[in-house]
């Protein structure tokens, strides 16, 4: 009798770790970038370093998990706001080229909808503030932007107005695509740390972001995936 109580009681507390085990690989698999959103990652980073060749097996790639064309111009279209308006435009002269090629090869890939027609009743400065606010969680202000308030109407009314009210993309895709640029991107660990924080704000979970680094190691290196380890280390310590 007593032998089968503590066989029951074992029994009963293996069948609960184990519930806990799978619980726990079950969230982990729910946690994962989907497909697309990992696609995008490469074709972010290699638009912004330059590195137009690799962009190019980005671009296919991309296409191939289902991205549609208005999608990656839109994340092209995008990069200009971290990486200048030279590398967006190189980035969307490399696009044609791999459109123009796969059309060849007898490739029908998807255009895809087009942008919602924004309100005429607001401004981009308007929709720009609003957006910049619920992406970040709070007002934004500080001495730099009372140092140079152009900078801050630049920000508000063409990026988070212009850019980020289309919707062609999520916030979530585009805080993606805007991390996995800054990450190749040397010299912008501030930026890179902010918009972890604001990833974090948009749907983008830590697990995700582990994930985010570890597929910037597989396309663009160890040096540049150490460099954002240890930016969202430290953010997440």
């Amino acid at each position: 009798m007593i032998y089968l109580k503590w066989l029951l009681k074992k029994t009963f507390f293996l069948c609960i770790n184990l519930s806990a085990v799978l619980f726990v690989n079950i969230v982990s698999a729910t946690e994962q970038l989907e497909p697309n959103e990992q696609a995008i990652i490469p074709i972010a980073a290699f638009t912004a370093s330059g590195e137009i060749e690799k962009l190019k097996v980005s671009l296919h790639e991309g296409l191939d998990t289902g991205l549609t064309i208005n999608e990656i111009k839109e994340l092209l279209v995008q990069m200009y706001a971290y990486a200048g308006f030279p590398r967006s435009l190189n980035g969307l002269s490399a696009l044609m080229e791999v459109l123009e090629a796969r059309k060849k090869n007898g490739i029908v890939d998807t255009v895809g909808r087009e942008a919602t027609a924004l309100p005429k009743d607001k401004t981009s400065l308007e929709f720009g503030t609003v957006n910049q606010t619920k992406l970040i969680g709070t007002e934004v202000k500080g001495p730099l932007f009372d140092f140079s308030p152009e900078i801050d109407t630049y920000l508000k009314a063409h990026l988070f107005g212009d850019i980020f009210e289309r919707d062609v993309l999520s916030w979530k895709q585009r805080e993606i695509a805007t991390i996995a640029a800054l990450a190749n991107l040397k010299g912008a660990n501030r930026q890179l740390s902010a918009h972890y924080k604001i990833s974090v704000n948009n749907s983008v979970s830590e697990t995700e972001l582990k994930q985010f680094v570890s597929i910037i190691e597989t396309h663009c290196g160890s040096q540049v995936a150490d460099n954002a380890r240890q930016v969202l280390h430290t953010l997440l310590k």
